[in-house]
């Protein structure tokens, strides 16, 4: 089983921080893993982007050139990894932000608004942790629990505040999409 996943954003909106989360969480959990993070040259507001490669075998290559998922947090990223997905995958929609569809036929997309959850909940700054936590209810890639209980240590010390609110906006995209099933 190789799975491949791309998640984009705008700088500042977290995603490599929770692809870095998604990674860890495979790794400890036994698998091999491919990290391979993407970035302009601008502290924030430019496109991110981070590609996760999940297997239970060695992994030849980190590049996704046609992902299994897609986790998009803003409209740009929609427009330029919409092509690339392969067929049957599924796109995960910020839809607080991304307000147009992928014009693909042959790929299924799961809608969260995930801003307006975190900002009725946690706080918008955590709004990447509830995308997160949807996209680990639907997918079952890793165990919710690997991420919570490994939650300080992601973070680090410097960050180790932000812990509680981390786990809380977690298990609200995680409660999101365990309730559709």
């Amino acid at each position: 089983m190789l799975q491949k996943t791309v998640m984009s954003g705008i700088g500042g909106q977290g995603i490599l921080f929770s692809g870095q989360c998604f990674a860890w969480a495979a790794m400890l959990e036994g698998h091999y893993v491919t990290y391979l993070p993407s970035y302009g040259a601008e502290m924030r507001g430019g496109i991110t982007s981070c590609t996760i490669a999940i297997s239970d075998e060695e992994i030849a290559s980190p590049v996704a050139s046609s992902p299994d998922y897609l986790v998009i947090m803003d409209t740009h990223s929609l427009g330029r990894l919409q092509n690339q997905i392969s067929p049957g995958g599924e796109v995960f929609l910020n839809t607080s932000i991304v307000t147009v569809r992928p014009i693909r036929g042959d790929i299924d997309v799961v809608e969260i608004p995930v801003n307006d959850l975190a900002i009725k909940s946690v706080g918008e700054r955590y709004a990447n942790m509830i995308m997160l936590g949807a996209f680990v209810a639907r997918t079952r890639q890793v165990k919710l629990s690997t991420i919570v209980d490994n939650m300080a240590e992601m973070l680090g010390k410097s960050k180790a505040k932000f812990k509680d609110k981390n786990i809380e906006a977690l298990q609200i995209g995680f409660d999101v999409l365990s309730k559709e099933k």
